[in-house]
């Protein structure tokens, strides 16, 4: 090629460049549905009314891979421990259906309907110690009694499930599992039910997919799924505890710099006040004519 002159580019043909973005593409979703996130479709009524059925969310799947623990008032979606689920209730489709939408969700096309896995909310962690005396009593954990007006389930005439149908408890939540409830307490086959297991309704950490963070559909009711303020409340004994635990340093901090800074407004405001010592001598020296310049 003579110097100056420019190669010029040949057109890639469409044809051609199709399967490689396809397969980039293909490579790209199974990577995000493994490791990051993955959008779960909600069959049952359990978690009604903070999510209802056909609603779709999305379950962060990459906090498990560092480490992540659940933490109480947390959705989380984890696989059937064995035994929570009734094999005639499994709603099946036909081959070719559910062919289709088995590689559609393998991909991350559709979202997961996977009716193995099941969806609650996280109430005791470990060491936490649950309980509830029946009906018209609150769930307590480690004897704080849960505010949940705010996301129990409400029937159509605005009666507010009870937090348990039945007493249980207490139940002390062992290292690696949670304690779970569904929203839907009169509908909802969660911890409560399996009490006399030898798991004793508990879900091991190894069987969490994750938690659910956001609903995206359907659209008027996109919105985000937090943690409810009373997962937060401590009782008296766990806050001192808490208290306890700060390193000393800190607390003497916390005390000195305020006693530091009343000190130094005290010295100031009594400053301004105070005569200048130079000047009260040069005033006596005056009265006694032994005053001397100072130099």
């Amino acid at each position: 090629m003579a110097k100056g002159q420019r190669r010029r580019l040949k057109p890639v043909k469409l044809w051609k460049e199709l399967p490689i973005l396809f397969g980039v593409a293909l490579l790209l979703a199974l990577v995000i549905k493994t490791f990051f996130v993955q959008a779960y479709f909600i069959p049952s009524q359990s978690m009604q009314h903070t999510i209802e059925p056909g609603d779709r969310v999305l379950v962060n799947k990459l906090t498990p891979w560092f480490g992540w623990t659940p933490e109480r008032g947390q959705i989380v979606v984890f696989k059937d421990p064995g035994g929570w689920l009734d094999p005639s209730e499994i709603k099946k489709d036909n081959a070719f259906v559910g062919g289709v939408k088995k590689v559609f969700s393998w991909v991350g096309l559709l979202p997961e309907g996977n009716e193995q896995d099941l969806i609650k909310r996280v109430v005791g962690v470990p060491g936490d110690v649950v309980q509830c005396k029946g009906v018209g009593q609150p769930v307590t954990v480690n004897g704080v009694p849960l505010d949940e007006h705010s996301y129990l389930y409400r029937g159509v005439d605005g009666q507010l499930d009870d937090p348990s149908q039945t007493p249980f408890g207490p139940i002390t939540v062992q290292p690696h599992t949670v304690f779970v409830l569904g929203d839907h307490r009169s509908d909802s086959g969660d911890s409560r039910v399996h009490l006399q297991e030898a798991s004793q309704g508990l879900v091991p950490y190894s069987d969490m997919q994750g938690h659910a963070f956001v609903r995206i559909w359907p659209l008027t009711r996109v919105s985000g799924l937090g943690t409810p303020s009373t997962f937060s409340l401590k009782n008296p004994a766990q806050a001192a505890q808490s208290a306890a635990t700060v390193p000393p340093v800190l607390w003497g901090l916390t005390l000195a710099v305020p006693l530091r800074a009343g000190s130094l407004r005290r010295r100031r405001r009594a400053g301004a006040f105070l005569p200048d010592p130079a000047g009260v001598t040069n005033r006596l020296r005056g009265r006694l004519g032994t005053e001397r310049p100072l130099g």
